[in-house]
């Protein structure tokens, strides 16, 4: 089921406020419709250009849409426009479905102060561009403003630093709403890299040790996590992506800090805890994720636990 995605477009708009999600999304394919909405039908961008198409202003959405606010190149000036009010009365109306979390919120940059002079943000963890931290504040006092944050997210509003962390959140959001595969297929394509934001947990292995661009260990790294309860030879990896058994353990270590068969092993890790938590007993859980035996299981997850 595709999930509808609104951005709000007005004067002055950051272009890659806007552009960078929603060219992340797109890469996504089907699982995202974008629509651009404002209240006027083509606007001038930051850099200039024209944008034009912008469909008017609905009145509702369907339930489980993504509302974006991107940010203005000048917050002060573009915010305090007809358009800009035009907005802010319009999100106020929009509250209940917001809060209701019928209708989720991801504000880009200054695109959070523009959702906090509609009362979007009473009470609400959230973040901004660190230039209008304090304006952020003195619109919505009772917020909790975070500050040094890529982006946060509280009951299913979400908020950004700005300008690149619009993709960073955008890539977070692939990844809750179709998995890890198709948000690493996403960064890939982009050749960007998941950067979590200061409260969030830790990224799961299949996204984890992504941050690099050598194509021979993301085909590895593709292998392994393809089968991660398979019995993995070091070799058989080496001769499948090409390289020798030596130059790929050097390649892991240079690219990722750890060895091939300590990714292998946070891989069945990972399978195996979500084996515990569906209620199988820990013998199943260790086989299934090609542990040999609970023992191994616990084992390793012991060092886990001291790496961490």
């Amino acid at each position: 089921m595709s999930i509808g995605v609104w951005f709000v477009v007005l004067p002055g708009v950051l272009s890659l406020d806007l552009s960078g999600p929603a060219e992340t999304l797109k890469l996504a394919g089907d699982a995202f419709h974008l629509h651009f909405i404002g209240p006027d039908p083509q606007v001038s961008t930051s850099i200039g250009l024209n944008f034009s198409g912008i469909e008017p202003l609905p009145e509702s959405f369907p339930p489980g849409s993504l509302l974006v606010l991107p940010g203005v190149c000048d917050s002060n000036r573009y915010f305090d426009t007809p358009q800009a009010e035009a907005v802010r009365r319009w999100l106020t109306r929009l509250q209940p479905q917001i809060h209701s979390q019928q209708l989720n919120l991801m504000c880009v940059c200054s695109g959070s102060l523009l959702a906090a002079k509609a009362g979007l943000m009473s009470g609400v963890q959230c973040t901004t561009h660190h230039d209008v931290l304090a304006r952020l504040r003195a619109a919505a006092p009772t917020a909790q403003v975070k500050e040094n944050r890529i982006f946060v997210e509280d009951r299913g509003i979400w908020t950004s630093a700005g300008i690149t962390s619009g993709i960073d959140l955008s890539l977070h959001l692939i990844n809750r709403y179709c998995g890890p595969k198709a948000a690493l297929d996403v960064a890939r394509e982009m050749v960007v890299w998941f950067r979590r934001s200061g409260d969030d947990p830790q990224l799961s292995p299949w996204l984890r040790y992504r941050n690099h661009i050598h194509p021979a260990v993301h085909r590895a790294q593709d292998l392994l996590s393809a089968a991660p309860e398979s019995a993995w030879d070091v070799q058989e990896i080496a001769d499948k992506v090409h390289v020798s058994s030596r130059h790929l353990s050097r390649l892991f270590q240079q690219h990722l800090g750890i060895s091939v068969r300590d990714y292998l092993e946070q891989l069945r890790l990972a399978i195996a805890e979500q084996r515990l938590l569906q209620g199988q007993r820990m013998e199943q859980a260790a086989v299934a994720a090609g542990f040999s035996s609970p023992r191994q299981l616990h084992r390793a997850r012991a060092r886990n636990t001291l790496q961490n």
